[in-house]
């Protein structure tokens, strides 16, 4: 059994990572550490493991006695975290927040889509997890930039649901402001746009046009969808190959023939991607639930990849009918 650690386990990620890993054959929670809960059930703050799990809150870290720590604290969190704790030799860690996703000298942190990255994450120990935007918008781009397919400004819009902004409320988070809006918030700015040309780079160095990428707040608890224009006069049925071939052992991601929706992926761990050429454009259209496949969910995924199991198990999870 892999014993797991859990650092910030208040939030909405933490929580969808906790019910993924109560349900995981390989895994045994040691703790799930928050200072503000501590002495606290888990299902005083996520109602919905009832039934799943008796853990309580802890402000113990006895990181020691675990294989896995999932950092779940707020961006700038984990490198304090880092600095201020001994960290065991051999334990692996996978942090959801961006400290540690772009590349530099010093990082001894893989960066954490398996898409991309599925060899390097096998054999490392830290794993940077990507960040829901990012992973929605890369998996869109990857197989047209590993086929140096991409020229010219890419042009992203993307909305999110309300939980992308984390569980602790604000003025645009709040029901009464969210139901029934829509709003534009960092357009060209976006804290993930060095990731996503980070990876595009990896696999087509020679790409230096801009990303010009505006996020949308939705009225819905959670997906993200993502349309994406870029310049293109490839055939489409060649494209879908392209991208069919890319994917072959991406056990998520699914390119389709047919328009796509944000149900087909909401509760599961998959990426939905559809094509259509207009004239010398191609729009991308690509889907994913930013708890699981855009945090979690890859996070789980990569927690597999680290200790040598199948990408798949314990995220075989099923979207709503409704």
């Amino acid at each position: 059994m892999i014993k797991v650690g859990i650092v910030g386990g208040a939030g909405y990620t933490a929580g969808e990572l906790i019910r993924l890993l109560v349900n995981h054959s390989d895994v045994e929670i040691s703790f799930i550490h928050s200072t503000s809960h501590a002495g606290c059930p888990i299902t005083q703050v996520h109602e919905g493991l009832y039934g799943d799990t008796d853990l309580t809150f802890t402000d113990e870290l006895p990181l020691a006695a675990i294989d896995c720590l999932f950092i779940c604290s707020g961006h700038g969190k984990s490198k304090e975290f880092m600095a201020s704790h001994q960290i065991p030799e051999k334990l692996k860690i996978v942090d959801f927040s961006q400290d540690y996703r772009l590349e530099t000298e010093k990082n001894k942190f893989v960066y954490g889509l398996p898409e991309l990255n599925k060899d390097a994450i096998a054999a490392a120990q830290y794993i940077a997890n990507p960040g829901c935007f990012a992973t929605c918008i890369q998996l869109g781009l990857l197989p047209l930039a590993a086929n140096n397919l991409l020229a010219g400004d890419i042009i992203v819009n993307a909305i999110t649901g309300s939980t992308g902004a984390g569980v602790k409320p604000g003025e645009t988070t709040h029901f009464s402001w969210r139901d029934n809006n829509l709003s534009i918030y960092k357009p060209f700015v976006h804290q993930h746009l060095p990731e996503i040309k980070q990876s595009i780079a990896q696999l087509q160095n020679t790409f230096d046009s801009d990303i010009i990428f505006v996020p949308f707040r939705g009225d819905f608890p959670r997906g993200i969808f993502a349309s994406i224009i870029v310049n293109c006069n490839e055939d489409v049925e060649e494209l879908y190959r392209l991208y069919d071939s890319f994917y072959q052992t991406s056990p998520f991601v699914y390119p389709i023939r047919t328009n796509i929706d944000l149900k087909q992926v909401v509760n599961t761990n998959k990426c939905l991607i559809h094509l259509e050429r207009h004239g010398g454009k191609l729009l991308i259209a690509s889907c994913i639930d930013n708890l699981l496949k855009g945090a979690s969910g890859t996070a789980v995924q990569n927690m597999n990849l680290l200790f040598g199991l199948p990408e798949t198990e314990g995220l075989k999870l099923k979207p709503s009918a409704f």
